[in-house]
C-alpha cells in the first residue's frame, strides 16, 4: 500500500488522535442517556465521530486512486498567531466583553492566512461576532459581559 496524499493521511491521523482523545476524556464524565444526556454525553459522542471522520480520511489518502500530495513546511509562525489570538482572547473577554474579544480573535488569527485581505477579515469578524451574540447571548442565554465594564452597557 503506497501513500499518496500525505496531507489528508496526516490530517486523518490527527482527526483519529484528537477524536479518540476527546471520547477517552469524556468518559470520566457522568454520560447519562440520549434522553437525560449527561455532561460527558456530546464530547464522547463528538469525539466519536471525530476519529471515525479522520478514520476515513486516512483510508482514502490510502487508495490507489488518491491524489498525489506532499505535506508542506510547518510554519511556527501561523502556530503561533492562532495560539496568540486565542490566549488574547481569553485574557480580554472579561475585561472587554464579547464582542471587542470576538472581534480581536478573528482579526488577529486572520493575519496567518497567506491571503490574508482586510476587507474580508473586517467582514467575517462582523459576521461571527453578530453570529455568536446570536447563539450564545440571545439564543442559549449565557451570560457573558457584552461590553466593557467601564461602557455600562451590559
Amino acid at each position: 500500500m503506497q501513500l499518496r496524499n500525505k496531507q489528508d493521511f496526516w490530517s486523518g491521523v490527527m482527526f483519529v488522535t484528537l477524536g479518540a482523545g476527546f471520547a477517552l476524556k469524556a468518559t470520566s464524565y457522568s454520560m447519562g442517556t440520549a434522553a437525560r444526556m449527561g455532561p460527558g454525553y456530546f464530547p464522547f459522542w463528538l469525539g466519536i465521530l471525530m476519529a471515525i471522520l479522520g478514520a476515513v480520511i486516512l483510508l482514502t489518502a490510502l487508495r490507489p486512486k488518491a491524489d498525489e500530495t506532499e505535506v508542506a513546511s510547518f510554519s511556527f509562525r501561523i502556530l503561533a498567531i492562532i495560539i496568540g489570538a486565542v490566549v488574547i482572547f481569553g485574557f480580554c473577554l472579561k475585561p472587554l466583553g464579547l464582542i471587542i474579544s470576538l472581534f480581536l480573535l478573528v482579526i488577529i488569527s486572520s493575519l496567518a492566512s497567506h491571503e490574508h485581505s482586510w476587507k474580508v477579515s473586517l467582514i467575517n469578524a462582523a459576521f461571527l461576532v453578530l453570529l455568536c451574540w446570536l447563539s450564545f447571548v440571545k439564543g442559549l442565554g449565557l451570560i457573558f459581559p457584552i461590553w466593557p465594564a467601564f461602557l455600562g452597557l451590559n
